[in-house]
């Protein structure tokens, strides 16, 4: 292996272990994310999510109408 090739493979590897540093911006975001709910939504296919969601937006617009009703 030649000096150029060995510098290449350095760079590639210090750029990997970069890579796996975690971001300090990231991390202060994780901290305030339930990642289970996540999980467990992406356990469900497409349809279902799109069922969840539907149902969120019905939801919504039932506590919408309850607002309105009840202000008179």
């Amino acid at each position: 292996m030649d000096r150029s090739t060995m510098k290449t493979a350095r760079t590639d590897a210090q750029k990997a272990v970069r890579s796996l540093r975690p971001d300090p911006v990231i991390e202060a975001y994780k901290k305030d994310i339930d990642r289970t709910l996540l999980r467990e939504n992406l356990k469900l296919t497409v349809d279902g999510r799109f069922s969840k969601l539907q149902d969120f937006a019905r939801f919504t617009e039932e506590v919408k109408r309850a607002r309105r009703s009840s202000r008179g």
